[in-house]
């Protein structure tokens, strides 16, 4: 049997939904000769740690009500009550996440698995990783944070996994290392990347309003609280960036051209959501009704993309074909079509749900199974 410790950063949606499906999944992993041990759990605030780290895990029964604790908006030290493990506060977890990860690194290896979504874990994950560790990766943000702190994450790309930081469970990056692997030059990427725009510039497409769309899209969950998370593309630029940067682009943030749907008279520092949604909204209705008119006069739809192509890679609207695959687009799916030498004429495209806490945690544990191989 390989045992795989793994230590859980962030019990958001997906940190929870991860633990639920580890739980379920015993009995598979069982037959497949594999156990996942959480030796640990740690949120923004505190860190909970099995008592035995070398043989037990956390029990299930724990990691369960951990999920109902959270779920319930309450801190993971109220499960010290039932007498499981022992809780460390901020900031002395990070210290014993370090600790753990030294204890544990080099004599049974250890998985961090960053289901949060902060910055700050970067710096634990470059200790960790120095130290022999494993991660696994949702949160975009340390692989979009400086090219130092991406190098460094992967001093030892073996060690590293992060499918559900672009296109949840769906295998966008599987299937790029793989042609990077075989030598097949990539001339570009296009893709439609959040559920979300994906939804609105669908929508948008049949004539509804912009302002009546996101309004539905809200509450429907599939935009933030804040629309204008959403509408400003940052989260569809970090995607394409570390698509970018695995085709060996060294690039930042600041380097791609990311287009708002929004105007900074609209942002957030000046217009509260209420505002946003009952009056500045509406405002926008007319731009983007003629772009749709404009498109659909050129036999084009509009989508909201990332391109990657040669040094270029650019965040926004664009004209595209409505016979093509991300023309064909509807609803709250993600595409990407890769072009390739051998994929010049047709391109090798990726569909399908590409959002969502249960689908994006089923890429995290898929990711920490997949490095099996590194664990006796």
């Amino acid at each position: 049997m390989k045992n795989i410790p793994l230590i859980l950063m962030g019990c958001g949606g997906v940190g929870r939904q991860l633990l639920q499906h580890i739980v379920s999944c015993r009995s598979l992993h069982s037959t497949q000769g594999l156990c996942l041990r959480v030796v640990g759990v740690g949120d923004s605030t505190s860190l909970l740690v099995s008592d035995d780290l070398l043989h037990k895990g956390l029990d299930d029964t724990v990691l369960l009500q951990l999920c109902r604790v959270k779920s319930a908006g309450e801190s993971l030290s109220k499960l010290c009550d039932f007498g499981e493990g022992r809780a460390f506060g901020h900031p002395e977890s990070e210290g014993k996440i370090l600790e753990i990860a030294s204890q544990l690194g080099r004599k049974t290896g250890l998985v961090l698995v960053d289901c949060s979504a902060s910055f700050d874990t970067v710096v634990v994950l470059k200790q960790a990783i120095h130290m022999g560790c494993c991660a696994v990766l949702a949160n975009k943000k340390p692989l979009t944070s400086s090219m130092e702190d991406f190098k460094k994450l992967f001093t030892y790309p073996r060690h590293i996994r992060h499918e559900s930081t672009v296109g949840a469970g769906l295998p966008v990056i599987a299937s790029l290392n793989r042609i990077i692997c075989s030598g097949d030059p990539v001339h570009q990427i296009i893709g439609s990347l959040s559920g979300t725009l994906g939804y609105v510039m669908s929508e948008v497409e049949d004539g509804k309003p912009l302002s009546q769309v996101v309004k539905d899209a809200k509450s429907l969950g599939y935009t933030e609280p804040d629309p204008r998370d959403d509408l400003g593309g940052m989260d569809v630029a970090r995607k394409a960036l570390i698509l970018a940067r695995i085709l060996g682009h060294q690039i930042n943030l600041d380097s791609i051209q990311i287009e708002s749907l929004y105007p900074k008279e609209m942002g957030p520092d000046i217009m509260t959501v209420e505002d946003f949604l009952d009056r500045g909204l509406s405002l926008l209705d007319k731009d983007i009704q003629a772009r749709v008119e404009k498109a659909a006069s050129n036999g084009n739809v509009l989508r909201y993309v990332c391109v990657i192509e040669g040094s270029r890679c650019e965040v926004g609207i664009q004209e595209l074909p409505k016979n093509s695959p991300l023309g064909r687009l509807r609803g709250s799916d993600n595409v990407l079509e890769i072009y390739t030498r051998c994929y010049s004429k047709q391109p090798l495209v990726i569909q399908g749900a590409g959002a969502g806490n249960d689908t994006t945690a089923a890429g995290v544990l898929a990711d920490i199974v997949d490095l099996q191989d590194l664990f006796s």
